[in-house]
C-alpha cells in the first residue's frame, strides 16, 4: 500500500472519523525521458530565475499569482495553511444523494482510498461504510487539499470508503452547442441501436487490457536486448473500416458481430430486415388489359366444366 497523501477526519453531524487518504490507482503508463538524439544524453529541466539569471534550488522557490501583466503577488505556504477553512483537516460531508444522480462528467479521474486511522476510528468507519453499502446513496463532501477546496464523492468498495474528486459546477462546460441539429432518426434505427446496446451489455469489464502498453513494453524489451529484433507490427489482420452508406445495415451487422463475439446465435435478439423498395406500378396498355382478361375466361370455362356430371363408365 502506498504512503498516505493526507490525514484528517471524516465529519458528518456529530461524528468524526480519523482517516488517511491513500491513492486508489497506479499509473501504469510507460514514461520516457527526454534525450539528446545524437548521444543519448539526458535533457533535464532546470529551475531558472529570470531576474538573477541563474539556476535556483527548490528551497528558494515560492508561489506567486499574476494579478496583472508582469505583476506578481507572493503567497506563502504559511498563509495558505492559516486560511480559515473548516475542510483543511476534515472531509466534511454536506449531503447524501442517489448514486444515479451524479453525472459521470463531474468525475475528474482522481480516486483515493480512505484508510481508517487508529482503532478508535474503526467502529464509526465501519458504521458509515455499512450504511452506504445498504442503500443506493453516496456521500458528497468538501475537502481542502493541495491549495484548493475540492468536492468529493464518497462510496464503498469491498468495505473500504473511496473518495472520487468531482468537478465544481463552474468547471463543467455547457455542451448544448455541440449537439447535432436538424437531424431525423427513425424509430427503426433507434430500435436497432438498442439491440446493439443489449448485445454488448456486460456486468464485468475486468478482462480488458492495455494492449498498446503491452506492445510498447515488448518493443522496449526487444531494443534493450542486443541482437533481438522488435516484434513485427500486425498488418492485414484487422478489418478496414469504411464509409457507412447504410446506417441500418451497419447497426444490424454490428449486432451480429457482437453476438458472435459473445458466443450467441442471435436467437434472443430480433433482427429487422431492411424493407425493400417497391417498384413503381407500370402503366396499363391495351395489350396488357387483353392479356389479363384471357386467364379469367379460362378459369370460367374450367369452372363450368367442373359442374357437369361425370359420365358413368360403361354407359
Amino acid at each position: 500500500m502506498p504512503r498516505p497523501l493526507w490525514s484528517g477526519a471524516i465529519s458528518f453531524g456529530l461524528v468524526t472519523i480519523p482517516v488517511k487518504l491513500v491513492s486508489a490507482t497506479d499509473d501504469r503508463s510507460v514514461h520516457f525521458h527526454q534525450v539528446h538524439s545524437e548521444n543519448m544524453g539526458r535533457v533535464r529541466v532546470r529551475k531558472y530565475c529570470e531576474a538573477e539569471d541563474r539556476e535556483v534550488s527548490a528551497g528558494e522557490i515560492g508561489k506567486g499569482f499574476e494579478v496583472a501583466k508582469d505583476k506578481l503577488v507572493a503567497v506563502t505556504d504559511a498563509e495558505l495553511e492559516s486560511m480559515p477553512l473548516p475542510t483543511a483537516k476534515a472531509i466534511e460531508i454536506v449531503a447524501f444523494v442517489p448514486a444515479a444522480s451524479i453525472d459521470p462528467v463531474r468525475l475528474s479521474g482522481d480516486s483515493y482510498f480512505l484508510q481508517c486511522d487508529g482503532q478508535v476510528a474503526a467502529k464509526p468507519y465501519a458504521l458509515i461504510a455499512k450504511a452506504l453499502a445498504r442503500n443506493t446513496k453516496v456521500a458528497v463532501a468538501k475537502l481542502a487539499w493541495h491549495g484548493r477546496e475540492r468536492l468529493v464523492l464518497l462510496r464503498v468498495r469491498d468495505g473500504v470508503l473511496v473518495a472520487h474528486v468531482l468537478k465544481w459546477d463552474d468547471e463543467i462546460r455547457d455542451p448544448a452547442e455541440l449537439a447535432p441539429k436538424d437531424l431525423e432518426v427513425t424509430d427503426s434505427e433507434i430500435d436497432e441501436a438498442v439491440h446493439l446496446v443489449e448485445s454488448m451489455t456486460t456486468d464485468d469489464i475486468s478482462g480488458y487490457r492495455d494492449t498498446y502498453r503491452e506492445a510498447l513494453e515488448a518493443v522496449i524489451e526487444a531494443k534493450a536486448e542486443e541482437g533481438r529484433r522488435p516484434p513485427e507490427p500486425r498488418t492485414g489482420d484487422e478489418e478496414q473500416g469504411g464509409q457507412v452508406l447504410d446506417l441500418m445495415a451497419a447497426l444490424q451487422e454490428s449486432v451480429r458481430k457482437a453476438q458472435s463475439a459473445r458466443g450467441e446465435d442471435g436467437g434472443n435478439a430480433e433482427i429487422h430486415e431492411m424493407p425493400e423498395s417497391k417498384p413503381k406500378p407500370k402503366k396499363k396498355t391495351a395489350a396488357t388489359k387483353t392479356a389479363k382478361k384471357a386467364p379469367a375466361k379460362t378459369v370460367a370455362k374450367k369452372t363450368a366444366d367442373a359442374k357437369k356430371p361425370a359420365r358413368r363408365r360403361g354407359a
